[in-house]
């Protein structure tokens, strides 16, 4: 079995997307460039208490022509590796291998439907950013974001999908609370809700699903069951 290249990323920056959420942007100094695919994932590695600790990540952001990637994640209350990205200062410096993973928008595009809830939203940026960064690689077909949190505060890079919206007439966004408060005015429930009217009589699209094991098998069961696919159907869990 091959040996992974061990990687150094440097934090550049990080920015809070809420009060446990960070969005980190981190660059590979030895590295004129980082190649990797939208939807990928890293490998951190740290010390911990005498051992080894390995945590993936997806990464947050399309492939760029430099060194940098970003990452999303939360706080995990007594959780190590979260919490020791978090606390990175500007500089500070984390070991990693990779790019790995399979969860990458498949050729050639079709239209499709993206289904995230959480920090499952990351590799779905990315991939988002890179359909967009091109138009022979957008234009013709339609593209929908259902995003599912439980509190307007976790709607991560809102003004983001929200700016897509404005400037490509293919995007759809549509963010979804399932605790929304009163002064809430947008949809409401469980993403699965609001996908199935995007998806019935359509398979001839693909879906990308992202989050918690839950959300992705209701997802993923009720695509089967309209019909589609399941080689239509690309999902990655975080269990």
């Amino acid at each position: 079995m091959a040996t992974r290249a061990i990687l150094t990323a440097k934090l550049l920056q990080a920015r809070d997307l809420s009060d446990r959420t960070k969005h980190l942007e981190f660059e590979v100094p030895h590295l004129e460039r980082f190649e990797f695919t939208a939807g990928q994932f890293v490998s951190m590695k740290a010390e911990h208490e005498g051992r080894e600790i390995t945590r993936a990540y997806s990464i947050a952001s399309a492939p760029r022509d430099d060194n940098t990637f970003d990452l999303c994640l939360n706080r995990v209350e007594f959780g190590f590796f979260s919490n020791y990205l978090c606390d990175l200062n500007d500089g500070g410096e984390v070991r990693f291998h990779g790019p790995h993973g399979y969860f990458v928008l498949h050729q050639p595009v079709r239209d499709s439907i993206f289904i995230a809830t959480g920090t499952g939203i990351a590799p779905i940026r990315g991939m988002l950013h890179w359909l967009f960064a091109d138009p022979e690689r957008h234009e013709g077909r339609q593209f929908h974001l259902v995003f599912g949190s439980r509190f307007t505060a976790d709607i991560y890079y809102h003004a983001e999908f929200t700016e897509l919206t404005r400037r490509f007439e293919n995007f759809h966004y549509l963010p979804t609370l399932s605790r929304a408060g009163q002064e809430w005015s947008g949809a409401r429930g469980y993403v699965q809700q609001h996908v199935r009217p995007i998806a019935e009589g359509r398979g001839d699209m693909n879906a990308y699903i992202c989050g918690l094991k839950d959300m992705v098998v209701a997802n993923r069961t009720q695509l089967l069951e309209l019909g589609w696919d399941k080689k239509s159907v690309i999902f990655e869990r975080f269990d």
